[in-house]
């Protein structure tokens, strides 16, 4: 989850802390290849630099959980040792069972039975020298309350009653996902857990951990959920919600990352725009909020279009050339330049640039009431005249910026036209393309003289030929 790595490293660094990179695989039916080779990428292209992990180091290390493996059992041990842990026995067909029974019965408890809790010493020791399979549990108190203070949501309580005895220890001697975090936070350092708000229930079984082994509670820093529009918790059905996705869509990682850090956390002020520098400097705990946060894609792309706005012209036409190049592979350098000045103030997403200068690659037949255009008041036969007479006059003119505009906006006025009755079907003509960047004296430009005369000329057949039917 990006946005929790966001803020982890925002929490981190506007404390002068250090942020941990730790890759936490013990669950291993879950593994999913390629996934850490993706969690380096994103850190990296984002820019949440690390400052321990397993490819750098540390003085925690390692910091890769299966590879701490030989550390867990003896703490599991210890909980066993000092009563508070328990070996249970129970097979997963009699887990099935006791799960079926309880939602048959509408039980106000779900969870394990603590069947195995109050196995005498002799009993497991039988069972053990059976050779029988087991799991480590927590023994969960049975009374009372368990209390903690999270930086977000405040004091929280849980009826311990409720709590189940979480497995420790797996039979195949790979810790659970909440026993080796406590383990491991507390051997590394850790002072503040940044996670989902989805994980406030499961927090005072991390509470109890701690205490079971003596060890200091860390600041718990739970975030509000992401919504979908509709309300929903945000997923795959919502569309596009990974980092990889966004950015495959055209998203630059800085846009994402500044709306990722306003999804759940309000500066002081009313501004949007943050660098990530700049998201360190005014970062604070106290501005995450309670509430969901809802993910508005419109809003994503609004970030998106500032950034473009502001990368220089240079850095802009460097990242859009291989878009230019997919439409017109043999693109020149002075064409590249122009027509990146004309896209960078209306780009949304550079992967949308060949279809807005598809005209450059290919010129097909287009539907003719292109021409007609109600605030401009072009009809069918006006467009007809005008291409006319341009091709007339166009060869003669110079093929540039000035001289084509001025010839169009002299003509307009020696024939009592508006400039958009003339500009409008010399680009619809040139172009086939309602849209296009730059109006008609750019889109004769980038085509150059040779093409575009013969474009006009091919319109304008196809514009006689159906006045004429």
């Amino acid at each position: 989850n990006l946005r929790t790595a966001l803020y982890e490293y925002l929490t981190a660094k506007s404390a002068g802390g250090d942020f941990v990179l730790r890759i936490e695989d013990t669950d291993q039916e879950r593994q999913v290849e390629g996934a850490i080779e993706k969690i380096y990428s994103t850190l990296q292209t984002t820019g949440l630099r690390h400052d321990e992990g397993p490819d750098i180091g540390g003085p925690y290390g390692p910091y890769v959980q299966s590879e701490r493996l030989g550390s867990y059992r003896g703490f599991a041990e210890e909980l066993v040792d000092k009563g508070l842990a328990y070996r249970c026995f129970c097979s997963e067909e009699r887990l099935a069972a006791v799960s079926a029974e309880q939602k048959a019965s509408g039980s106000d408890f779900f969870g394990y039975d603590r069947h195995c809790r109050d196995l005498s010493v002799a009993e497991a020791e039988a069972k053990l020298s059976a050779g029988a399979s087991y799991v480590i549990r927590q023994k969960m108190p049975l009374t009372g309350t368990t209390t903690y203070v999270d930086a977000v949501y405040g004091e929280i309580s849980y009826e311990n009653k409720v709590l189940e005895d979480q497995v420790l220890l797996k039979s195949d001697g790979f810790p659970t996902y909440n026993f080796a975090n406590v383990v491991d936070d507390h051997a590394m350092n850790i002072t503040h857990v940044v996670r989902g708000s989805e994980y406030l229930s499961s927090t005072p079984k991390y509470v109890l951990l701690y205490q079971a082994f003596g060890y200091e509670v860390p600041v718990f820093v739970h975030l509000p959920l992401i919504l979908g529009k509709d309300g929903q918790k945000l997923s795959k059905r919502h569309g596009a919600t990974s980092f990889e996705e966004l950015v495959a869509q055209g998203y630059l990682p800085e846009a994402v990352i500044n709306y990722l850090a306003l999804l759940g956390w309000a500066p002081k002020d009313t501004r949007e725009l943050y660098t990530l520098p700049e998201l360190v400097e005014h970062f604070s705990i106290s501005g995450i909020s309670k509430s969901p946060s809802v993910f508005d894609e419109d809003k994503l792309l609004w970030f998106n279009e500032q950034y473009l706005r502001q990368m220089s012209p240079e850095a802009f036409a460097l990242a859009a050339e291989p878009f230019f190049r997919q439409v017109s592979p043999a693109i020149s350098a002075e064409a590249v330049t122009f027509l990146a000045a004309l896209l960078q103030p209306r780009a949304s997403r550079l992967p949308e640039i060949p279809g807005q200068i598809a005209f450059l690659g290919s010129f097909a037949d287009f539907d003719l009431e292109l021409f007609v255009h109600k605030k401009s008041k072009t009809t069918l036969p006006l467009c007809a005249e005008v291409l006319a007479d341009f091709l007339e006059i166009l060869p003669d003119c110079l093929w540039a910026k000035d001289s084509l505009y001025q010839l169009m906006v002299d003509y307009a006025a020696a024939k009592d036209l508006k400039n958009g009755q003339v500009m409008w079907p010399l680009r619809i003509a040139a172009s086939g393309q309602a849209v296009t960047p730059g109006g008609a004296v750019e889109v004769l430009l980038l085509l150059g003289k040779t093409d575009a005369l013969a474009r006009i000329e091919q319109s304008l057949a196809r514009l006689q030929q159906a006045l004429e039917s």
